[in-house]
């Protein structure tokens, strides 16, 4: 199960589990779409993989699988 990170890596920007705009690699590394769209141009900073869109999580299965609230904030990446 995904993790759902609460917001970007690089500039530390909300991202709700159940709204668009944030964007993983396979490690779950977290960015928003104007870091993934700018300055990362769609690459992971810390592993080199691809960003790919976040699917959300809504309704019931956000109520019984919450997000994490463990944010990491690494404005160097």
């Amino acid at each position: 199960m995904l993790e759902m990170r609460p917001g970007c890596e690089r500039c530390d920007r909300d991202l709700p589990a159940d709204e668009p705009g944030a964007f993983i690699c396979s490690f779950e590394c977290t960015f928003c779409d104007e870091c993934m769209d700018g300055h990362l141009d769609g690459i992971c900073p810390n592993c080199k993989g691809e960003l790919e869109p976040r699917p959300m999580r809504k309704g019931a299965a956000l109520v019984s699988h919450p997000a994490s609230m463990k944010r990491v904030f690494n404005p160097a990446g």
